[in-house]
């Protein structure tokens, strides 16, 4: 990531989002719903990470398709969470926020549930 680009065109010329930025918006916003332990890797991220590279999209992967954003989300549930409620309102949250902030409308959230995270 770092350097690939969500463009929209509008009349005036052209707005660039980063998917770094998109990639923030969307851990933030999954991060605080309740019912999420943790964002997960994907298992190319921890490799990166055990060789020293930055990886600023933990659990998170968001790619441009056919003008539609699409956007991965891998995250534990609390146990004692309904797996599909939680994952639910990941997803409406996601859209919401991403709309509202963003300005597109053309946008498909994925929610992987990879674990189920235990209290100490």
């Amino acid at each position: 990531m770092g350097e690939n680009y969500i463009s929209c065109s509008v009349e005036t010329g052209s707005i660039n989002i980063s998917e770094d930025v998109i990639s923030t918006i969307v851990r933030n916003t999954a991060s605080e719903v309740e019912g999420v332990a943790a964002l997960s890797n994907t298992a190319g991220a921890e490799i990166a990470e055990m060789i020293g590279l930055k990886t600023v999209s933990k659990g998170v992967k968001v790619q441009f398709v056919d003008e539609t954003i699409v956007v991965d989300i891998i995250l534990s549930i609390a146990y004692g969470r309904n797996i599909v409620k939680v994952a639910t309102a990941v997803q409406d949250k996601v859209l919401s926020v991403l709309q509202s902030t963003t300005g597109i409308d053309k946008l498909q959230v994925n929610v992987h549930v990879a674990g189920i995270a235990f209290e100490k």
